[in-house]
């Protein structure tokens, strides 16, 4: 019981400091709150204004519906150019694709024969041409189908996609940044507020004052833990409520009880490797040198930036000593796909026990740092 009341009085001091530290709110308060919505709604995978250029040498009004089929959002209102000037004007980056449709296009769809138009792509941005280019083509073969009928013919494409959309029926980017940036912003904090609270006990000569107290390693490094995770899993919750799924309308599938364990679990193994490198760091600089070692793998392999299947074979191995990857794939379970604890039971498990073996390590170390300094 003595213990516990130190480690609880020690984290009632961890929270009185932390709140007396501005800009360390003002930096928690804009994490999980403008920087949230600003990556789900700043940055998109859809195509967005795409400029077109058409070459049309039918002159027909097949040509012409296909024209006025390309409209925004997803692409500028299309300027007609002739052959000769689409190598210089694709030269001069003036449009990511360029449309050509050949003569007698119209009468060969009448005659029941398959033409083919050229597209010539802009491929600097990847993402987007190809994306682009599955867009024309479904609008072409669509109008070339709609206009075919007119006439009795059935114009049936080479290959018919049926596509069935699980778990995110729009497509929506903004439900996979929205959460991916919340977690990403989760880990970060937490690493930063612990390792940051161990620093600046050092860096103020505190950490000395509570080497002549009654005091264990232990306790001190679970004060923090303790304290600094409470206030990260408040703001996670607050943010969740008001900016994912209210300001953004981002629909939460699963038990939020059930996310909230996780997070807490994720919490604890994310703040014993904020304890680690509070210890082995001995100034802020030395700190943040080690974050950005640190962050930045677990933010690209947790499988929020890219698929863990996606990754080099000899990178992904790797990947199960990594909190994060377990918590991003519970936490995607259960936000979007609607996952029960008998279905994420084994990354809650996984979490548990590399938080167990990094804040045994971090403890260690922690001991031998204090043990010295008495």
């Amino acid at each position: 019981m003595r213990q516990l009341m130190n480690i609880f009085w020690l984290g009632i001091k961890e929270l009185r400091s932390f709140f007396s530290d501005v800009v360390m709110v003002i930096f928690l308060v804009w994490s999980f709150t403008f920087s949230i919505y600003s990556e789900a709604t700043g940055s998109s995978e859809d195509v967005n204004n795409a400029s077109v250029a058409i070459v049309d040498e039918d002159r027909s009004a097949l040509s012409r519906q296909i024209v006025t089929a390309l409209y925004p959002p997803y692409f500028r209102t299309p300027e007609e150019i002739a052959a000769a000037e689409i190598d210089r004007s694709m030269d001069q980056n003036k449009y990511m694709f360029v449309l050509s449709i050949p003569p007698d296009f119209e009468r060969d769809i009448r005659r029941g024969e398959r033409p083919t138009v050229q597209l010539n792509i802009d491929a600097t941005a990847v993402a987007q041409a190809a994306l682009g280019a599955g867009y024309l083509q479904a609008i072409i073969e669509g109008e070339v189908a709609h206009f075919a009928q007119q006439f009795g013919d059935e114009y049936t494409p080479p290959v018919t996609l049926a596509l069935r959309r699980a778990f995110n029926p729009n497509g929506s980017d903004s439900w996979f940044l929205a959460i991916n940036a919340i977690l990403n912003n989760l880990s970060i904090l937490t690493i930063v507020l612990t390792g940051a609270a161990l620093l600046r006990e050092r860096e103020h000569g505190t950490i000395e004052h509570l080497l002549i107290m009654p005091l264990t390693a232990f306790q001190i490094a679970m004060a923090k833990v303790w304290a600094n995770g409470l206030v990260v899993l408040v703001a996670f919750s607050l943010s969740m409520f008001f900016v994912v799924e209210n300001l953004l309308d981002v629909p939460i599938a699963g038990s939020k009880p059930l996310l909230l364990l996780g997070v807490t679990i994720y919490l604890f193994a994310a703040a014993a490797i904020g304890i680690l490198l509070g210890t082995v760091a001995r100034t802020m600089a030395q700190f943040a040198l080690l974050m950005l070692l640190t962050i930045m793998p677990m933010m690209m392999l947790s499988g929020g930036v890219g698929p863990i299947e996606s990754q080099p074979d000899y990178i992904q191995p790797i990947t199960w000593l990594l909190p994060s990857r377990h918590f991003m794939e519970f936490a995607q379970a259960v936000v979007f796909r609607g996952a029960e604890f008998e279905i994420v039971w084994r990354p809650l498990f996984n979490m548990i026990w590399l938080g167990s073996v990094f804040f045994t390590i971090s403890l260690m170390l922690f001991r031998r740092s204090v043990t010295s300094q008495r």
